[in-house]
């Protein structure tokens, strides 16, 4: 019982990363792609929220109930997939934690040139860009994590 409510949250954690990263990229992606202002200061503020409500909970959730399962499970931690998944995690990490950032600077940006009547500054598409490439390599971290967990290669 224990087994199965534990993998039921990393079940659920894992698709809230996998979902909850694909609508933040889509709907950021479209805003970005009106060039209007307001909505994009809009969407860029949703955004932030959502990262930091879905995915954040579920980044630090993840690692509890993985290591749970690990141990309920009776697995070694020294097992090629769980070595290599935490290995991605990290990697993931190290893309996602910057992403927010870049996120929040955005929103900042839209916001005072929503507020300013202006244009978007040169350094929004900077960032724009930066967070766009940096989402590759986080997104496809972490559904080779889903299939490691699910094919457990040896």
């Amino acid at each position: 019982m224990l087994y199965h409510g534990l993998l039921y949250l990393h079940i659920i954690g894992a698709c809230v990363l996998l979902g909850t990263g694909a609508g933040i990229a889509f709907f950021m992606l479209m805003a970005h792609r009106t060039g209007n202002v307001a909505l994009i200061a809009g969407v860029a503020r949703i955004v932030v929220i959502a990262d930091f409500l879905f995915t954040a909970t579920a980044v630090v959730l993840q690692p509890i109930t993985g290591l749970a399962l690990v141990h309920v499970a009776g697995y070694p931690l020294t097992q090629f997939w769980i070595i290599a998944s935490i290995f991605l995690y990290v990697i993931t990490g190290a893309f996602w934690l910057p992403v927010v950032k870049i996120q929040m600077d955005m929103r900042k940006l839209a916001d005072a040139a929503l507020a300013s009547g202006t244009d978007l500054p040169a350094h929004y598409y900077h960032l724009f860009r930066t967070w766009f490439v940096f989402g590759f390599p986080a997104f496809f971290a972490v559904a080779t994590i889903v299939w490691l967990m699910i094919a457990k290669p040896v």
